[in-house]
């Protein structure tokens, strides 16, 4: 990777200067005399619906999408644009019935909702498990891919610098609690966004000049779609006996028209809806402020793939015609996960500076709301409730903050030497399918306690664990037992010996099983149940200028898999 040069480097340190004095200004701004746990965790309803709406995309969008989605837009092509585009319709279905549940009953955190509809056992399981997922999983691979990106940008081997400099600038946000995080998030977004869209304006403008067409980015995009006609498939066909290894490796991460049936659903609904690391920014608002904010999200997701996927199918041609070979990996190939640096390394001067920092937006901006989410479940959820009750704000608040230099500071330890294996296993796909190990019990829960009024606590509890023992087993031993009989159908050849089952179809598995030991569970329990939410008609409707953001948002969306079917 060709090193930067010193413009690059004050383009960066002006984003890093705007970014830490803006998030300076506002922490004096807003601060008050003494802060309060709402205050500091949930912005008191100080955030505007623009400032939500950013701050759920700067906390979405990190390594993992820049790196991990672009090498699967190498490797696949359109087709894992479904995560993005699909985001944006269940954000629609959070925002009209989700968050009137959430408001009216006034849930800061989901344990607390979960406390509330269910009992403190379903409460305490999953405070433990999302603890250790956004520790274990989010965290450490946000942290990993994002040190092992800037530095493939930046060159040379300096990793665990870069990797304790984006924690500590994390930390510098996240201390300020959640205004600060909401409102330096707009700037992490448009540093994103600016950036993201100039890597791509210059890979289509790379691609069009590679065929004689001129600087032209319109060609270059019909050239993408000319080259690499295969990589524009919404919807990947069904692997046959004949499909060599490599389509069906592909399939085993987009499995066609079937995951849209069962994992995508549940990966999105669950991530949007059910996850404190998102709901978080939206629980402090009122609702019409809330259902604003999570729809601008929405409409911001549709651009997403231009930014994150399409510059892996750029790089994907480029290759096939010869133009990537000094990025190949020791061993002569060329990693997919590679493809987003290596399309950087044809950027002009200033532009690197320019795409560090978008990345760095990126990184940052997750991190501080991952560690932030984490802080408030510990704090609010274990620290008061468990070990000292008569903490006042004061303390929960200085508790808070030790919690997310903790976090911060093991994730740094798990990440020093990858001890996850996040870099083996592909960052993207390591946190979908390790977070799909509990999602499909957690969204089963959720959805049941939401909408469904004999949902009982002991079914819960049973929910939960029979959501993730079910997703082990899907996941690592039904393959080997399936494989043999049912190929076409269900499990297919790993290249390794063996078989598996597609972890967007395992998901889909383990929530209809847990679906239904709930729903019988809960038939033999009371039929009225006291802690059940009240719900009535009134509270999804939605005002005009909402419903024509739906209409909008849907209708796009509508059109693009017309156009790419």
């Amino acid at each position: 990777m060709q090193n930067l040069q010193m413009i690059d480097y004050w383009v960066f340190l002006a984003y890093f200067l705007l970014v830490a004095s803006y998030g300076y200004w506002v922490y004096n701004r807003k601060k008050k005399t003494e802060t309060t746990t709402t205050d500091f965790f949930l912005a008191e309803g100080s955030l505007t619906w623009w400032a939500i709406g950013a701050s759920l995309i700067a906390s979405n969008i990190s390594a993992e999408q820049f790196i991990g989605m672009s090498g699967n837009g190498f490797f696949v092509g359109i087709a894992v644009a479904a995560y993005e585009w699909l985001a944006a319709i269940a954000l629609i279905i959070v925002a009209v019935f989700f968050m009137p549940i959430y408001l009216k009953n006034h849930i800061y955190t989901m344990p607390q909702f979960l406390k509330t509809r269910y009992n403190e056992t379903v409460s305490m399981i999953m405070t433990v498990f999302w603890l250790f997922l956004y520790i274990f999983v989010n965290l450490t691979s946000i942290l990993f891919l994002g040190a092992l990106a800037i530095n493939n940008l930046i060159g040379g081997d300096h990793f665990h610098i870069i990797m304790v400099g984006l924690a500590a600038f994390a930390l510098v946000i996240t201390i300020g609690g959640m205004k600060v995080i909401g409102y330096t998030d707009v700037l992490q977004v448009l540093v994103l966004i600016i950036g993201g869209l100039a890597t791509t304006w210059l890979a289509l403008d790379m691609v069009s000049v590679k065929f004689g067409m001129g600087h032209n980015i319109f060609s270059g995009f019909n050239l993408l779609m000319e080259k690499a006609d295969d990589h524009f498939h919404m919807i990947l066909a069904k692997p046959t006996v004949d499909s060599s290894q490599e389509y069906i490796n592909k399939y085993l991460l987009l499995p066609g028209i079937a995951m849209y049936a069962a994992g995508q659903w549940i990966v999105n609904l669950n991530y949007w809806g059910c996850n404190q690391y998102i709901t978080q920014r939206a629980l402090g608002a009122d609702l019409n402020t809330a259902r604003t904010g999570i729809l601008f999200a929405g409409f911001l997701k549709l651009m997403m793939p231009i930014i994150v996927m399409l510059p892996g199918i750029a790089a994907y041609v480029l290759y096939q015609n010869g133009a990537l070979q000094d990025q190949m990996a020791p061993g002569g190939k060329f990693l997919a996960d590679n493809a987003y640096s290596a399309i950087l390394t044809f950027l002009p001067t200033g532009l690197k500076g320019l795409s560090m920092a978008a990345l760095t937006a990126a990184i940052v901006a997750s991190l501080a709301g991952k560690a932030n989410s984490i802080s408030t479940i510990f704090t609010l959820d274990i620290y008061r409730k468990y070990i000292d009750k008569e903490a006042d704000d004061r303390k929960l608040v200085w508790v808070g903050r030790m919690a997310i230099v903790a976090s911060m500071v093991l994730a740094i330890a798990l990440t020093w030497n990858d001890l996850l294996g996040i870099g083996g296993a592909g960052g993207f796909t390591f946190i979908q399918k390790y977070t799909g190990f509990i999602s499909p019990g957690v969204f089963a829960i959720f959805i049941l306690g939401m909408f469904w009024k004999r949902t009982t606590g002991a079914a819960a509890v049973a929910g939960v664990l029979v959501g993730f023992v079910l997703s082990v087993f899907f996941n690592e031993y039904a393959p080997e037992v399936m494989g043999n009989h049912t190929f076409l159908y269900t499990a297919y050849p790993d290249g390794n010996g063996g078989f598996e089952i597609p972890f967007l179809i395992c998901m889909g598995l383990a929530f209809g099983f847990t679906i239904l030991v709930m729903v019988v569970m809960s038939l033999f329990g009371p039929k009225v149940n006291p802690k059940a939410f009240e719900l009535d008609t009134a509270m999804f409707k939605v005002s005009p200028g909402i419903l024509v953001m739906i209409v909008t948002t849907l209708l796009i969306i509508t059109a693009i898999y017309v156009k790419f079917w």
